[in-house]
């Protein structure tokens, strides 16, 4: 299997840390996403929507990070579900990562690191800041008592969330404020396999500096 992808993602690393935790055998394509690549008709070709991750297993290709999530369970039987209940509680996550989470500390982080400094709209910012630290009070007060999101072990609803948090760029997130999240974040970082962003995917902003 090929993942498309580039170290800065978050969404990437959702795949890829699913994909390595699984065990599963794969290899990273790096997209140069600075430089326009997903613009180009070539990659539009691979994925009309212009996005990474994209993974490639033989004639499948799969896009967005949560179906590919759901690959990676259904192929290897891990970091899933027990049973419908749990199926269910593991795409809630999945929707609330997308809508409240990483759909707002993804375009943050970027403004806020990516962009030239005179496009950087502060007001912008601290909006998405604000949603996101709300969102960041439901996640603590859920994993209050709780080791896992879902069930008594890691699920991909786990690797959903956690896929902005690990990087170090500054985007209104400091872990240490949320005490059940960082207990949280030290426990995936503790499972075999796991590897930073930086480490799992090619690019990250020190080789393009």
């Amino acid at each position: 299997m090929h993942l498309y992808c580039f170290g800065e993602s978050g969404n990437a690393y959702k795949a890829a840390l699913s994909l390595e935790l699984a065990g599963l055998e794969w290899q990273p394509v790096w997209v140069d996403f600075f430089h326009g690549e997903t613009r180009t008709p070539d990659y539009r070709a691979l994925n009309p929507m212009g996005e990474v991750p994209v993974l490639v297993d033989g004639d499948l290709v799969l896009t967005q990070s949560g179906v590919i999530q759901d690959y990676v369970v259904e192929i290897s039987g891990k970091l899933g579900w027990r049973d419908s209940a749990e199926r269910r509680d593991i795409l809630r996550w999945i929707l609330f990562d997308n809508h409240k989470n990483s759909g707002v500390s993804g375009p943050v982080r970027f403004n806020m690191n990516f962009l030239p400094e005179a496009k950087r709209d502060a007001g912008a910012n601290a909006y998405l800041m604000a949603r996101h630290g709300a969102a960041m009070k439901v996640l603590d007060g859920c994993l209050d008592g709780r080791d896992w999101l879902v069930g008594d072990r890691p699920t991909i609803a786990d690797i959903a969330n956690c896929g902005y948090l690990y990087y170090p760029e500054p985007f209104g997130f400091d872990r240490t404020t949320y005490p059940n999240i960082d207990a949280w974040l030290d426990r995936i970082a503790g499972l075999p396999g796991w590897k930073h962003p930086y480490d799992l995917m090619p690019g990250s902003p020190a080789d393009r500096a």
